[in-house]
């Protein structure tokens, strides 16, 4: 069988660890003198987040023009450096090394499917020690598709192989299981992260992905 992963919230816990990246930027930002309250950046930084999107390259740059700020660049630098030291301590849910082992012992092949940019979202792969798990890495930028049935029925090309062999894990009904089973695939919402809460209509939902491989088992 070939199962593919989303990152984000699916290996390990995104939401957590950019909304902790955020706060220590912003006060990385305040600490080296910028003269403005903690909640009002961060309502702006969120405004600005909604606005250009998550791979939008100068938030921190755009949230100092926002502000009208002298010397944009000491902040930005200030920001930068603290939301990477962040991202260095980035670490899988505990249960998803063995999974993929236990997968992949078993025979089968594994591969991410995830939306974003390519460079950020090996870069999450690479720091999470996770990157030489997957047979490959199909990225929404390289594909020129964002998650959508053409998004999948592109792989499924690239593999050659039919999509009643395949299974979509991800945490998002809208990006990862809608448009999955609507290719043809096989889906396992894992309820996770900022989405939880909302209804599924996977084939299966789990709340840990150690529960995975006995799942994959039945199929």
């Amino acid at each position: 069988m070939k199962i593919f992963f989303d990152i984000d919230d699916t290996l390990f816990p995104s939401s957590e660890f950019s909304a902790l990246a955020r706060k220590n930027a912003l006060n990385a930002m305040i600490g080296i003198g910028l003269d403005f309250e903690y909640q009002k950046l961060n309502d702006l930084l969120l405004s600005l987040i909604k606005e250009k999107g998550s791979n939008y390259p100068k938030h921190f740059n755009d949230l100092c023009t926002a502000l009208d700020v002298d010397e944009p660049a000491k902040f930005v630098a200030a920001a930068v450096a603290a939301y990477h030291h962040t991202k260095s301590s980035i670490a899988p849910y505990p249960e998803i090394p063995r999974t993929l082992l236990r997968l992949k012992d078993d025979g089968h092949q594994i591969y991410v499917a995830t939306n974003g940019a390519s460079v950020k979202q090996w870069d999450k792969l690479i720091r999470l020690g996770l990157a030489l798990y997957f047979d490959k890495v199909f990225i929404s930028e390289e594909l020129g598709a964002s998650k959508s049935p053409e998004f999948y029925s592109k792989i499924l090309k690239s593999l050659g192989c039919e999509a009643s062999e395949c299974v979509m894990i991800g945490d998002r009904e809208d990006a990862d299981i809608v448009p999955a089973k609507e290719a043809g695939m096989k889906t396992v919402r894992i309820l996770k992260g900022k989405h939880s809460s909302i209804p599924s209509t996977a084939d299966f939902t789990i709340e840990e992905l150690g529960n995975l491989y006995q799942i994959v088992q039945r199929l």
